[in-house]
């Protein structure tokens, strides 16, 4: 039986089934697309005279975005190549870049791709609250290969995690429709990452005191 293209529960799923990727080379997966985009924005001009190709694409920031959406296709692939599966967060932001991307290129708006983080952001936060109204902690399916914590743990991670996002929406709306296209750029990929490790960190005591007892795990 082949393997759907999204990851199972990791507890109904066997380390045969699927490999795991160096955390090194996942994060640079996860982040690679990132630094492309913010490297053709900074250096568009220069790289413009080097290749004239992407002379006709337009502007920094179109040629930005068509190298993003390129970058993002390689690293997907990579990951299903690497593990035959695709997490759903990094699959549903890659989905939306792809989409806004084309509209931003096909319309010449960059507005589109300025509007991409505010929509997936946005939407993680929408479902994780969402499934939260209907008692179900959501982000428990999606990390429970990493932490094994107790229902209460869940529902305060997600709750967390649901306005984190909410949180992050409405950043991205103050800061491309309030400053210049090289801020907003900048920020995406020097102060959205930093905000969100930190975030991360301080969920570190919750988890620690929700964490199962290893005979509980098993």
């Amino acid at each position: 039986m082949n393997q759907p293209i999204f990851e199972r529960d990791p507890s109904q799923t066997s380390g045969k089934e699927k490999s795991d990727i160096n955390p090194l080379l996942k994060l640079a997966l996860e982040i690679g697309p990132l630094m492309v985009f913010f490297f053709t924005n900074a250096r568009g001009e220069m790289l413009r005279e080097k290749f004239p190709v992407l002379a006709s694409i337009g502007e920094p920031i179109f040629m930005a975005t068509a190298l993003f959406m390129g970058a993002t296709i390689i690293a997907l692939a990579i990951s299903w190549a690497l593990t035959r599966s695709l997490p759903v967060m990094p699959l549903v932001s890659g989905i939306v870049v792809l989409v806004f991307g084309a509209l931003t290129l096909y319309l010449h708006n960059d507005t589109f791709i300025k509007m991409k983080p505010t929509i997936v952001n946005t939407l993680f936060g929408v479902i994780l609250l969402g499934g939260l109204a209907f008692g179900k902690s959501l982000l428990g399916y999606v990390f429970a290969s990493a932490f094994k914590l107790d229902a209460e743990g869940w529902r305060k991670l997600t709750l967390r995690w649901g306005v984190f996002f909410i949180f992050l929406a409405v950043v991205n709306e103050v800061v491309w429709r309030g400053f210049s296209t090289d801020t907003w750029v900048w920020f995406k990929v020097w102060g959205i990452m930093p905000i969100t490790v930190l975030f991360t960190l301080f969920q570190m005591p919750l988890i620690q005191k929700h964490t199962l007892p290893e005979e509980a795990k098993n």
